[in-house]
């Protein structure tokens, strides 16, 4: 069996060989590994690192010819994914691949058809960063299970595992472009009536002069998406 792991890159050139070396060298419960990465259209060298990457033949790496937006780039790894099972790996090494095995095990044991690593579970070492980021997580997870009726502790986690079915129902409903996919993903996997569990991970969060993207105006959007895709999407 094998693991699609999809990778949205943007300005990542001082994480990205890294993240991807380490995406290799880990073992996902001895599933066979398919590494998709999306550069949505870097400007800082990130590019040109993926393209040297390439020659080693260990990657499938597309780009995009504009940036649109991390949603973009999921929507086209996760229509390129062969896979058994489909997991989101970000490339700024907030999430640890070392930890595929927690996140995958519920898949494998045939218990659920999506699985979320929350950053708000378990006894795993987290980063101490911005309280008001904390604040803003809990209240859009509280108010997107109150329209989707699951009782998630971290919606907007970047760590998100489906097996190949789940993801093949969800896909042609995607239409997010940027950070509201993680909003899209889980109105969709309540409307499908998915078996969704959670795990704790770890998480080693970034400051913005680390290069963090995320900021306030995507928080306020993501309540629009949460009405939008729960209320008039199909």
């Amino acid at each position: 069996m094998t693991l699609s792991i999809n990778v949205p890159a943007y300005n990542e050139k001082n994480t990205i060989k890294e993240i991807l070396s380490t995406i290799l060298r880990v073992d996902a419960l001895g599933l066979d590994k398919e590494i998709i990465v999306v550069d949505d259209f870097s400007s800082d060298g990130t590019r040109e690192i993926l393209k040297e990457l390439e020659k080693l033949n260990k990657y499938k790496i597309f780009y995009h010819d504009r940036n649109i937006g991390k949603g973009a780039a999921l929507r086209e790894s996760f229509a390129r994914a062969t896979g058994d099972f489909v997991i989101v790996q970000d490339a700024d090494l907030e999430y640890d691949p070392s930890e595929y095995g927690l996140v995958l095990q519920p898949l494998l044991d045939g218990k659920a058809d999506v699985v979320y690593g929350s950053r708000f579970m378990g006894a795993a070492p987290h980063r101490v960063l911005f309280f008001w980021h904390y604040v803003g997580n809990r209240f859009l997870t509280a108010l997107s299970n109150m329209f989707t009726n699951l009782n998630l502790s971290d919606m907007e986690t970047g760590y998100k595992a489906f097996t190949k079915e789940a993801i093949k129902k969800i896909l042609p409903n995607l239409k997010s472009n940027r950070f509201g996919i993680e909003v899209e993903l889980t109105a969709n996997a309540a409307k499908f009536n998915l078996r969704v569990y959670e795990v704790g991970i770890s998480y080693s969060g970034r400051t913005y002069e680390e290069g963090k993207k995320i900021n306030w105006k995507d928080g306020a959007a993501a309540i629009w998406f949460i009405i939008k895709y729960n209320m008039f999407s199909k």
